[in-house]
């Protein structure tokens, strides 16, 4: 049993499993109303859009961290002021502001002859390279998180579920959205340095649409992913150690696993609880 846990008792991979378990938290928190609100394409371009801001403060030696939020913002007003133009579809929108971005932090890329192993980094996270101090951002990330879905939580639920009975409530769904959208940049943010631009989705998506079939209620849905994220991020870590793979890129490719594994196991508790047809007979 020394292999389940073995690779644990090295400390960088200690502080990547804590990092990830961190993430995991703050993902499920965010990732439960985006996969509610079928807003995974916009996921999907926000943690895309992190490119520029990070490529540009690697280029100049600054903080990736700061770029990114940099960039996430950039991308949150353009997809809130873009989402109130009439003659434009959300989806264009997004898709424009995710292809500009994306094209602009290749640009900012190729200015650089020496970039590859940073744009490796940016583009597949490095979940064992956490320090201590990321640990601490992390932890002060999950804090806000938490603060930001329990004041939001009745705006939320309404902006998901109805978004004219929110405005009819006073619950301003603009501002909700608004502060949704924040909320998952926060959560795109911290989580880049896990398992990258590329791979955010994993942990963002994949835990609490896999804990849908089984949880009660948006609170059990976010309890379960984050269970379910921390599983992926153990998980993950064993794999990658043992079978000499890329850490961030096992962690989510887990997690993705795990989703599978949870519909396939909720499709055959279905069948089972069918009634049977039937049986005719011959009078």
């Amino acid at each position: 049993m020394d292999w389940l846990t073995a690779p644990f008792d090295v400390t960088f991979v200690q502080r990547a499993l804590w990092g990830g378990i961190l993430v995991s938290a703050i993902c499920a928190l965010a990732g439960t109303w985006v996969v509610l609100r079928g807003m995974a394409f916009l996921g999907d371009a926000m943690s895309h859009g992190l490119l520029p801001g990070v490529a540009l403060a690697a280029l100049l030696g600054g903080n990736l961290l700061l770029g990114a939020v940099a960039s996430a913002a950039v991308m949150a007003a353009g997809v809130t002021v873009l989402g109130r133009t009439p003659r434009l579809s959300q989806d264009t929108g997004i898709g424009l502001l995710f292809v500009g971005m994306l094209s602009l932090g290749v640009i900012i890329v190729s200015r650089s002859q020496s970039f590859a192993v940073d744009l490796t980094g940016i583009l597949f996270g490095d979940v064992l390279a956490v320090r201590e101090k990321d640990l601490l951002l992390l932890g002060a990330a999950l804090l806000v998180a938490l603060l930001v879905s329990v004041l939001g939580h009745r705006a939320f639920l309404a902006l998901a579920f109805d978004p004219r009975k929110a405005h009819t409530l006073g619950l301003r769904p603009r501002l909700a959205h608004a502060v949704l959208l924040a909320l998952l940049g926060l959560a795109i943010v911290a989580s880049f340095h896990i398992v990258g631009t590329l791979l955010v989705l994993g942990l963002l998506i994949a835990p609490p649409a896999a804990a849908l079939p089984w949880a009660r209620g948006v609170r059990g849905v976010m309890v379960l992913a984050a269970l379910l994220g921390v599983t992926a991020t153990y998980a993950g870590l064993l794999l990658s150690w043992h079978l000499s793979t890329a850490a961030g890129a096992t962690v989510s490719a887990v997690a993705v696993a795990l989703f599978f594994l949870s519909h396939a196991a909720s499709g055959l508790r279905h069948l089972r609880a069918r009634p049977a047809a039937p049986v005719p007979t011959v009078d």
